[in-house]
């Protein structure tokens, strides 16, 4: 297992399920989640550890605020 340099958060509020996020995290730690949130969209969810802190799931999200990247140092 790869070693937790960052971590995820994904405001399901906001998601709209559109899978980018999901297709490019390179450490495949992004899920379309099967419950629906409260516009009626699956959201995304972030499953797992091992997250390099990339940031391209933020970068390629269309909707803004709904992820957020940290970074450890």
């Amino acid at each position: 297992m790869a070693e937790e340099k960052g971590r995820v958060e994904i405001r399901e509020d906001r998601c709209k399920g559109c899978g980018l996020c999901v297709g490019i995290c390179p450490s495949g730690l992004l899920k379309v989640s099967e419950k629906l949130n409260e516009m009626g969209y699956h959201p995304v969810e972030y499953c797992g550890s091992g997250c390099t802190g990339c940031g391209l799931c933020y970068t390629l999200c269309p909707e803004p605020g709904c992820i957020t990247v940290y970074r450890e140092v």
